[in-house]
């Protein structure tokens, strides 16, 4: 492995961070806040610890960046952003070191999951550090380094693939560089054009831009306690609910409405299926609330289209104490965990088009037991899937499932109950957030141990590397072969 082309790499970002924090200093003087000396103190850091690496790594090749300077530039790359993130938190005494990392790192994940125990009392600048990371994080790093740094052009496909989620790597254009940065012009447009809706519907510019960095990168965070119950305002509801919908399809399918029409969104399987399963949530919820709990047809639509939205996008925005809705809904919101959205969007959880694919290999397998002669062929819309790749999805899921249920264990051993744990864990792995109960609809994440944060953590970093590009580095291979991958 070529430390000195990573150590390079990970200067870049490390300045990145450093200067993105400049708009936060730049909010905390116009609101007047007295946390500037910190944010200032942390821009240092991040910017004096980019320069020690960019240092280190000068004068290194860009083409020695293969397959493992690609998986460890990415790994390294979250794990010393959400350290740097988490810096703010730190040095104004909001939050411990422990609790300040798992902050940053829900928000760069977009997992949406808080250990403040009362937003309000924090300053607007920090609070809005959160909406920041979570905008960063939700395009991806990677993709925005890839973008801005023409001068690995060459290699920046093994950052791109080792970054960008599903089973294809969401590659829309011939180069690379040109793909991240449509991708990013994409993210951007949608951003803004939520930004003005949210703006004209009523809320304040500060709430506008904040609640639309959340949304698009299906992250959750919220400067109220209530998150988006706070407004009490259906058209709000509504509006997130479709942008939700939105940010989980997949942004190369988005690329391909620009060029060929709207028929792109509904010939592409995994964005039908979706949509359907979206469709299908809503009404089986918006029943079973209305008919059980007494809520009003419009009420109960609403406020189901918001959290099925909510959680099947794993954005984790909360309108409604979905803590005191029957079982059944509860279970339902629970089983959207694992579905999560689109490959090559913004949200985390299994993915529709894996669990498409694990349906199909299902139903071939049940064919193979009446016809044992028969070939094993799994299609994915028209196309025939290779073995390999079938293959590849049912390892996904089975490390996926492993992965929630080991750390599940590490986080009861620190004192959480067994249903809070799985859901929590689940909520984790798969960028939603919130869960259920202490850590449900009204609660955070404040009172959950030490250890159980850090191990809440790394499900967040697990989920949103999709486990394979994090876990590739506990085979020694990695850090003793001298081959080039």
């Amino acid at each position: 492995m070529n430390t000195k082309v990573i150590s390079y790499l990970l200067g870049k970002i490390s300045v990145g961070m450093g200067l993105a924090q400049l708009i936060v200093l730049l909010l905390a003087f116009y609101y007047g806040e007295d946390c500037y000396k910190e944010i200032m103190l942390s821009i240092a850091i991040a910017v004096g610890l980019g320069y020690g690496l960019d240092c280190y790594g000068r004068g290194t090749s860009h083409k020695d960046i293969t397959v493992r300077e690609g998986i460890g530039t990415v790994f390294f790359t979250w794990v010393l952003a959400a350290a740097l993130a988490s810096i703010p938190f730190s040095l104004l005494g909001v939050l411990d070191p422990v609790s300040a990392y798992f902050e940053a790192m829900s928000g760069l994940t977009t997992t949406g999951a808080t250990a403040i125990s009362d937003l309000e009392l924090l300053p607007k600048s920090i609070l809005f550090w959160r909406a920041m990371n979570h905008w960063i994080g939700g395009i991806g790093i990677i993709v925005i380094f890839v973008a801005l740094l023409p001068q690995i052009a060459g290699s920046a496909v093994y950052l791109f693939n080792a970054e960008v989620t599903g089973f294809s790597n969401s590659r829309i254009l011939p180069r690379i560089r040109t793909t991240a940065i449509a991708l990013f012009y994409i993210y951007l447009l949608m951003t803004i054009i939520l930004t003005g809706f949210l703006a004209g519907e009523g809320m304040s510019v500060y709430d506008a831009v904040y609640h639309a960095c959340s949304c698009i990168a299906t992250g959750g965070f919220s400067p109220y306690n209530n998150s988006v119950a706070h407004f009490t305002s259906p058209m709000i509801e509504y509006t997130l609910s479709l942008f939700m919908l939105l940010a989980a399809g997949n942004f190369a399918v988005y690329y391909q409405v620009t060029q060929t029409g709207f028929k792109a969104l509904w010939e592409d399987l995994e964005f039908k299926i979706y949509i359907i399963m979206m469709l299908v949530f809503t009404v089986l919820i918006a029943a079973n609330i209305v008919i059980v709990t007494g809520y009003g047809v419009e009420e109960g639509f609403r406020a189901a289209l918001f959290h099925v939205t909510s959680f099947g996008s794993t954005t984790g925005f909360v309108a409604n104490d979905y803590d005191q809705w029957p079982s059944f809904a509860k279970l339902l919101l629970g089983a959207m965990y694992f579905t999560g959205g689109c490959a090559g969007s913004t949200a985390g959880g299994i993915k529709i088009c894996r669990l498409i694919v694990l349906m199909k290999t299902v139903g071939a397998e049940l064919r193979r037991t009446l016809h044992p002669q028969m070939l094993l062929n799994v299609y994915y819309g028209k196309a025939r899937l290779p073995i390999a790749t079938v293959t590849n999805i049912s390892r996904f899921f089975f490390v996926y499932i492993l992965v929630v249920a080991l750390l599940t264990l590490l986080v009861t051993l620190g004192g959480m109950p067994v249903e809070e744990a799985i859901f929590g864990v689940a909520s984790c792995v798969a960028s939603v957030g919130p869960a259920f109960g202490s850590i449900g609809a009204t609660g955070t994440y404040a009172d959950v141990s030490a250890l159980g944060k850090i191990a809440m953590a790394l499900a967040m970093l697990l989920g949103r590397l999709e486990l394979f590009t994090a876990l590739a580095l506990l085979r020694s291979e990695y850090w003793k072969s001298t081959k080039r991958w």
